[in-house]
């Protein structure tokens, strides 16, 4: 199979089809997407294939239901979502599916045939308070620690990601025996000399404050880049602010700013750029050589 066919779900879009589709499919072991319309009672999602209904039994809606390790949440959850599934069966009235079939697929794949560093796409499925569920595979979930996530200290992911979000990861660790993948996110948004390049000294900018300290609050200007302020303790961390670029010096990794006032939201998030969105990362270093401590090797 090519790796396409293992898309998070809804990367690749509802499809309609002929039974002669949906039988070829079967054959070829081929991985399809379609939309579940509704789950009835015994929790077996209903798939609206264009030709005739699909279903997929409660035992099949998701890899680790027959074993008790995935909650049917993860079933119900799919209705009116695109779902990734196997055909297992073509009749002339219906379809019988699996996407448990095409999850374990999906994971295979994964842990055979990629390494800690690649680069993949991803769906943010579940923002928490320690990290980010994402689908990195016709619904395999992965996760991506709170601390991966970027370098501005963030309390919860749902500060930079939002559910169905679309983004790129790198794959930190691959576990076969217990078949688990976790990701890393950080090294996608830049190193401080790549972030700092958008910035001037005299300029006025938006920041998000994420830490008051006694001797200073830090101010996120971009994901990846944080400066310094005067103490303030009326502010915040999620408060809004302008503040003013004092300095900017590259051979410290430090912006020197000055907080002109607390804004009455915090300023809209950006859309996320993503320096790198494909490939293999080997070596990552945020600063220079003196911050050695910030290298992550894959």
């Amino acid at each position: 199979m090519h790796m396409n066919e293992f898309l998070p779900e809804g990367l690749r879009g509802a499809g309609s089809y002929t039974l002669e589709r949906l039988r070829r499919a079967r054959a070829d072991g081929e991985v399809l997407e379609a939309r579940a319309v509704f789950c009835d009672e015994h929790h077996a999602l209903h798939v609206d294939l264009g030709c005739c209904p699909g279903v997929i039994a409660r035992e099949e809606g998701a890899a680790g239901i027959r074993t008790g390790l995935t909650r049917d949440i993860a079933i119900l959850s799919r209705v009116g979502k695109t779902v990734s599934f196997l055909v297992t069966e073509v009749f002339d009235d219906h379809a019988v599916l699996s996407r448990a079939a095409a999850q374990e697929a999906a994971l295979d794949h994964l842990l055979g045939q990629h390494r800690p560093g690649d680069v993949i796409p991803a769906v943010v499925t579940n923002p928490t308070g320690f990290g980010a569920f994402c689908d990195v595979g016709c619904g395999v979930p992965a996760l991506i620690g709170l601390e991966n996530i970027c370098v501005a200290r963030i309390r919860h992911a749902g500060e930079r990601f939002s559910r169905g979000q679309r983004i790129c990861a790198a794959i930190r660790t691959l576990d076969p025996s217990q078949r688990r993948v976790t990701l890393t996110h950080k090294e996608l948004l830049g190193t401080w000399q790549e972030n700092a390049e958008r910035f001037r000294a005299g300029q006025t900018v938006c920041g998000v404050v994420r830490g008051v300290r006694d001797y200073g609050v830090f101010v996120e200007l971009t994901p990846n880049l944080s400066g310094l302020a005067e103490a303030d303790q009326s502010l915040r961390p999620g408060d809004g602010v302008s503040v003013f670029i004092k300095s900017i010096l590259p051979e410290k990794l430090k912006i020197k700013l000055s907080v002109i006032q607390k804004l009455d939201a915090a300023p809209p998030a950006e859309p996320l750029s993503h320096f790198i969105t494909e490939g293999h990362l080997g070596v990552w270093q945020y600063g220079n050589n003196c911050y050695a401590k910030d290298m992550t090797i894959f």
